[in-house]
């Protein structure tokens, strides 16, 4: 991340996993993560879904400097401890960003609570990117009552795959359920592979490599 340190506060366009697009200018380089501000929202994008940097000849983006002093000590972990129980959009997977907030972190893992899907286990590797809201915001437009402040019913694990463990035998969505047998029944998981059984008592295998976040319906 070295290199990109001699473009701060110019703008750059991103080309991120998933083959998503993102401007701004360049506000700070940490260890594994930078920050990019778009016009309107502060992007904290993961060094690992970076796969290509442009520098943008586009008109300049204005950003009061005094709004965002630089960290100096930014990285990944510390990004997500800050965004604890701050309201925040995250994207993960397929074309929607999901609201809501970090509740907890794991070694390995994630715990977020959205109104939408509930809790939700991610992942580090898979979060693309976080935004996290005005002060004043809150996912849509929810009063804050009516957001849990410990949203949480089961225990945490230290890492991702023990806590999968606690689900067997439970209905669980996978990747928001977008693809045909991300949901049902956790019957086994063994290695890196993990079978669900679909409502019509299909068995599906996936690699757990590849799962982007779990939640309850």
């Amino acid at each position: 991340m070295e290199l990109l340190k001699k473009y701060v506060m110019k703008n750059l366009q991103l080309e991120i996993s998933g083959k998503k697009i993102v401007k701004g200018k360049l506000l700070e380089v940490g260890s594994d993560i930078i920050v990019l501000y778009d016009g309107n929202d502060f992007l904290y994008i993961p060094s690992i879904h970076i796969q290509h940097v442009f520098e943008e000849d586009e008109e300049d983006i204005q950003l009061d400097e005094a709004l965002f002093p630089p960290d100096g000590n930014l990285s990944f972990r510390k990004t997500l401890t800050n965004a604890k129980g701050i309201f925040s959009e995250i994207f993960v997977t397929g074309s929607l960003s999901i609201h809501g907030y970090v509740t907890s972190i794991l070694n390995d893992y994630f715990v977020f609570y959205s109104p939408v899907y509930k809790t939700m286990y991610i992942p580090f590797q898979h979060l693309k990117w976080l935004i996290p809201y005005d002060d004043n915001r809150t996912p849509y437009a929810l009063e804050k009552e009516k957001l849990p402040v410990n949203p949480l019913s089961v225990s945490l694990s230290r890492t991702f795959y023990i806590q999968l463990e606690k689900f067997i035998g439970n209905i669980i969505v996978i990747d928001l359920g977008f693809k045909p047998g991300n949901v049902g029944q956790l019957t086994n998981l063994q290695g890196n592979l993990m079978e669900i059984t679909t409502a019509r008592g299909t068995p599906v295998f996936i690699n757990l490599n590849h799962i982007k976040a779990v939640h309850f319906q």
